[in-house]
């Protein structure tokens, strides 16, 4: 590795062969009880098959295609060509498995894809890797060659960047984000042909069921007209005589795993153990006869796939939109903050990847916050709010969901039970499968779960979710706006370039003191958080054009109500704090703008 290192010093091209040996290789890881709260081949041809057997001296520079249409030898020289190129196949090809088996037969079944006692070489992987194994490989055989694969190379080729983008400002339109790409919804809804596809719609010209927007704050983000928030005239674009001179983002982090807590969509997996600890035995048919070898795939707390790829896709959509705002920072760095916690550090990074682009490290600061009981964070401020956990405050939602679940999938579960014997299936089991439904898509990419339920008990569903957001973190909840207010101060000392006066919340006067920490004049904040803060950061501003048909009730879903979870705290959910300076008024403006809405 010295020498390539040296030849990249001197611009030379080292010879491969000689830093890469060819042989170098040694082959030798609800409620407590229901839970309320994822063949390479190695290629041979002779230069006649290339050419067809053609005299490159004789046929000047043109290419095979030149060639084909221009070229038309004799009847005796096409089949002299044909035989030449069929000859030099066929050599290719005996060539290949030759070399093919002689690798195989000399390389390890680990390398070959195949065990050492398998005469067919067909053994492919299993959809579900084998308990216990989560990759990367604890030792990978491979794993202490990486000084043969150097990130960088060097040789780069050209590299000019263009000017920042600024679509929010620059196009006649604003982009629309239909928030699960990658993911496969149900074939069918309850028994009825459904999905979110658009080209599910009924004959009839009904919509099609869109049932990713029915988890609430499991949901993918999505674009959410402002119409839906009673605000039919407004678009997030930039008004007209206005122009953007800042933003404060705040977003959640992507699609994780079911969090630790008791219950939940474990539940059923925690059941079914506990039968086979006693011996009992169940089996299932119709609906849930994929029960019988169903297993479960999902981890705890952290990204999955899909979350990374949001998180990813969110930066990126920022950047486009918002680019431009970069060119503000002429001689300092931009900061960004987010948390320890695992999926909040690692939403930041996919983040930062797909806003600033790889690598990333060198073109912003990231303020990382202590995400840990005792220490201020107004990005996490139930870690210093005592009733946050308390039932009767800051978790007052159980009861009402106890009530409402109880109600809206007690006609689910005796369909169920009836395709299912030696379990017992009731409403708050139905409610888990319906968890399970959500995390499964999110993190495996698909469930069959969904087919579970009719578009009823989904929309159930939502409004459990909405029950639990409204009395644990919204309107509903009495310690909701306290642990909102630390993030305003922080917008206000932002807004107005001027410090905190006064550590009296869940601010930390340790990081919003220091200048460098928490600088008061960028023109782009970035902060990650968690959807129960976004809702508590609504609620501490008092926009109560989503408290207007007032305190939700338990026993039915009102026709008209103006506070949805999956509209405003979805995974990846985000606050565009926009300033704008407008023609018409003096000073800049501020307009609040909740998943493109």
């Amino acid at each position: 590795m010295e020498d390539v290192e040296r030849a990249n010093r001197e611009g030379s091209r080292p010879v491969a062969h000689e830093q890469y040996p060819a042989h170098d290789i040694n082959a030798d890881q609800f409620g407590e009880k229901h839970g309320l709260l994822q063949d390479s081949s190695v290629l041979f041809s002779s230069s006649k098959a290339v050419t067809l057997g053609m005299d490159k001296e004789a046929h000047g520079e043109r290419g095979l295609s030149a060639t084909y249409s221009s070229w038309k030898p004799s009847s005796k020289a096409r089949w002299g060509q044909f035989l030449t190129c069929s000859g030099a196949a066929l050599a290719g090809v005996l060539a290949t498995l030759t070399v093919q088996q002689l690798t195989q037969s000399s390389m390890p079944s680990s390398y070959t894809g195949r065990s050492s006692s398998s005469s067919s070489g067909a053994n492919l992987a299993a959809p579900v890797a084998p308990t216990g194994f989560h990759f990367p490989p604890a030792s990978p055989t491979n794993g202490q060659y990486t000084k043969y694969f150097p990130s960088n190379i060097g040789y780069p080729g050209t590299t000019v960047t263009g000017n920042e983008a600024a679509l929010v400002q620059t196009a006649p339109a604003y982009p629309v984000h239909t928030g699960a790409p990658n993911l496969v919804g149900p074939e069918s809804i309850g028994g009825a042909k459904g999905g979110n596809d658009a080209s599910d719609a009924t004959s009839t010209g009904k919509k099609p069921f869109d049932v990713f927007k029915y988890w609430g704050n499991l949901s993918p983000w999505y674009s959410v007209p402002s119409s839906t928030f009673g605000l039919p005239d407004t678009s997030a674009e930039a008004p007209e005589g206005c122009r953007i001179v800042g933003l404060h983002f705040l977003h959640r982090h992507g699609a994780r795993y079911p969090t630790s807590s008791p219950g939940g969509p474990e539940r059923f997996k925690d059941q079914l153990a506990e039968l086979a600890k006693k011996g009992k035995k169940w089996k299932a048919k119709g609906s849930l006869e994929f029960l019988n070898t169903w297993k479960y795939a999902l981890g705890n707390e952290i990204l999955t796939p899909f979350g990374r790829q949001q998180m990813y896709d969110l930066g990126l959509n920022l950047r486009i939109k918002y680019g431009f705002l970069l060119n503000n920072f002429t001689d300092a760095l931009p900061v960004f903050r987010t948390e320890s916690q695992d999926r909040m550090l690692h939403s930041a990074a996919n983040f930062a990847i797909g806003f600033f682009g790889y690598p990333h490290e060198e073109q912003y600061l990231n303020s990382i916050t202590y995400e840990t009981p005792g220490v201020n964070n107004t990005l996490s401020p139930d870690k210093t709010c005592p009733n946050a956990k308390s039932q009767t405050r800051g978790q007052r939602s159980r009861w009402y969901i106890a009530q409402w679940v109880s109600r809206y999938l007690l006609d689910a579960a005796k369909r169920l039970q009836k395709d299912i014997h030696g379990i017992d299936i009731g409403p708050f089991e139905a409610y888990n499968f319906q968890q399970l439904c959500a995390y499964e898509t999110v993190a495996l990419g698909y469930s069959k779960f969904c087919e579970l339920f009719t578009e009823e008990e989904w929309e159930g569903f939502e409004y459990a979710m909405d029950l639990l957001f409204w009395y644990n973190s919204a309107f509903g909840s009495p310690v909701a706006r306290i642990q909102g207010i630390g993030y305003l101060q922080e917008i206000v000392a932002r807004l107005t370039h001027t410090p905190i006066p006064s550590y009296n919340s869940m601010t930390n006067s340790t990081l919003d003191a220091n200048p460098i920490t928490f600088p008061l004049n960028q023109a782009l904040y970035v902060d990650a958080t968690h959807e129960v803060v976004v809702l508590n950061i609504i609620t501490a501003l008092n926009l109560s054009n989503f408290a207007e048909t007032g305190p939700l009730p338990y026993d039915h879903i009102p026709e008209k109500r103006s506070f949805v979870a999956s509209q405003l705290a979805p995974f990846g959910t985000n606050m565009q704090f926009q300033l704008l300076s407008c023609d018409s008024t003096p000073g800049d403006q501020i307009r609040i703008i909740i998943n493109d809405g």
